[in-house]
């Protein structure tokens, strides 16, 4: 059980509670993700403090809580009030959770530790369960790409795109985006996060489109690059580059290597065509519910482990030429990388 992982690190650590306040750490422990919810979890207990908006939702939603509903906006008074009537001044918080003002109340009354990457190292490591969540999503996420590329054309707007994508996505089930969508053309296309302009595909454009859906609280997380019409050399030269060092990476993601390792499969590709100044980000990043490890890039020496899920997605990015990325989804089973995404990484030709 998730919480039972988590009390086990409490009284590891000697912390008499943590106080969890992260929408996705909170929805990883079974709580409602809410704004008005505050997590408070001891080695022995679970307590849910709320305010009357979620009063039914608890109920309904959440089961195994100790549950105290607090009025709005009295939450840290209240939790204060349960920690010193319980004995419990040893905490651990977030670091991505509660705020720098709630940081500094907590510590003129307990002694407070941050933890980074405890809670993160147990959500890095996925389930069976949460595996097949996360394939679902992918799988939402191939089927809103195919239906899209029909209806790209010349004079069609970036963020008219952006729009449909978010569209067809609810459409289908995702109750969100896992991101606001990416859809940068032509030379926007060397913007890694481009986010949809008024901007109209014109021939010869190169289109990163990059998007991931929220289903069941997990996200998919893919991008692909098309052409409309046919592409400079350049940009093909580029876009096939990217293509090689995006399968080599993904075909070196095993258990035992760091991240570090598998960045520098990509970064070589690229280095060797000659491009590795215009790889400006790092490869790849946890899935999950949001904010997950592991982290690919030159500085991680993070070890991957079996069923852990991370994106693999290089890019070359040339100035006002034009940039390509190509992302998929990759989980580690038996030891190896296995891709969730199913859209093919061929250069795509679309509008014709």
């Amino acid at each position: 059980m998730r919480i039972e992982k988590l009390q086990a690190l409490l009284t590891a650590a000697d912390c008499d509670a943590i106080i969890i306040k992260n929408k996705e750490n909170k929805l990883y422990f079974g709580s409602l993700g809410g704004s008005g919810i505050y997590l408070v979890v001891t080695p022995s207990s679970q307590i849910q403090f709320y305010d009357g908006r979620y009063r039914q939702e608890i109920k309904e939603k959440t089961a195994g809580f100790e549950n105290i509903e607090v009025p709005q906006g009295s939450y840290l008074p209240k939790i204060f009030e349960y920690l010193k009537a319980h004995q419990l001044t040893n905490l651990a918080i977030e670091a991505n959770g509660l705020s720098l003002k709630e940081y500094i109340a907590l510590t003129k009354e307990f002694t407070v530790a941050l933890w980074q990457e405890q809670i993160m190292n147990l959500r890095a490591i996925k389930s069976a369960e949460e595996i097949a969540k996360i394939q679902a999503a992918c799988q939402l996420t191939d089927e809103v790409f195919q239906e899209i590329l029909p209806q790209i054309h010349a004079g069609m707007p970036e963020n008219e795109l952006g729009a449909l994508v978010q569209y067809l996505s609810l459409k289908k089930g995702a109750s969100g985006m896992a991101f606001d969508p990416i859809i940068a053309s032509g030379p926007r296309s060397t913007m890694p996060h481009g986010r949809p302009t008024l901007r109209k595909f014109i021939a010869g454009d190169l289109i990163t489109i990059d998007f991931g859906v929220i289903l069941d609280n997990y996200q998919s997380d893919m991008t692909r690059t098309v052409a409309l019409g046919q592409p400079s050399e350049k940009l093909t030269e580029i876009y096939h580059v990217v293509k090689k060092a995006q399968q080599a990476a993904a075909d070196s993601i095993q258990a035992g290597v760091t991240g570090h390792d598998v960045d520098e499969v990509a970064r070589r590709v690229i280095t060797e065509a000659g491009y590795g100044e215009y790889f400006s980000h790092g490869l790849g990043h946890g899935i999950g519910m949001g904010g997950d490890l592991p982290i690919l890039n030159p500085a991680s020496q993070t070890i991957l482990q079996e069923n852990m899920v991370m994106s693999c997605e290089p890019g070359i990015y040339l100035p006002e030429i034009g940039g390509v990325r190509i992302e998929d989804d990759v989980v580690i089973q038996d030891g190896r990388g296995l891709p969730l995404n199913k859209t093919t990484k061929e250069l795509l030709i679309v509008g014709e």
